[in-house]
Order: structure tokens, then sequence, then C-alpha cells
């Protein structure tokens, strides 16, 4: 994977759930780690498959936010 920038300005796209309302709506992050944090421990594990990360002109889903929060640059301390 090519080198990703964590410190990019972040916004997310909580998956919109079909059953249940959610109240999570669009949230812009300053960088693109505190983005990954709260998708990765904060929202429902549920949400995360139908949810994008944007960052500039890139997207990244569920799979791919998961990948970028376990990867060895993260530079947040992650929760147990």
């Amino acid at each position: 994977m090519a080198v990703f920038d964590y410190s990019a300005g972040a916004g997310l796209y909580p998956c919109k759930t079909v059953k249940r309302r959610s109240s999570l709506r669009y949230k812009r992050f300053d960088s693109a780690a505190e983005a990954l944090r709260f998708a990765i421990e904060d929202m429902p594990a549920a949400q995360l498959r139908g949810s994008v990360l944007e960052i500039e002109e890139a997207r990244f889903d569920g799979v791919q936010m998961r990948k970028l929060y376990d990867a060895e640059g993260y530079p947040l301390t992650r929760r147990s």
C-alpha cells in the first residue's frame, strides 16, 4: 500500500440503515486518523460495512478503513 496521509482532513459518511433510522450523519474530521478512530471504535460495527471515508478525491469503504486503522503506520493509540 502507498504511504497514507493520516493527517489529512476527512469526511465520514455513515451507512444509511434501512431497518432502523440511525442518528449518525456526515461528520467532518481534522484528520483521517481521527475519522478512522471514530469509525472503528465508536460506530456500531454493522454500520461500518456501508460507510465511506472521503479524503480529498479518494474514497475508502469499511474494509479499507479497517486496514488503515490496523496498519502499523496508524498514529493514534488504539483502544484495547
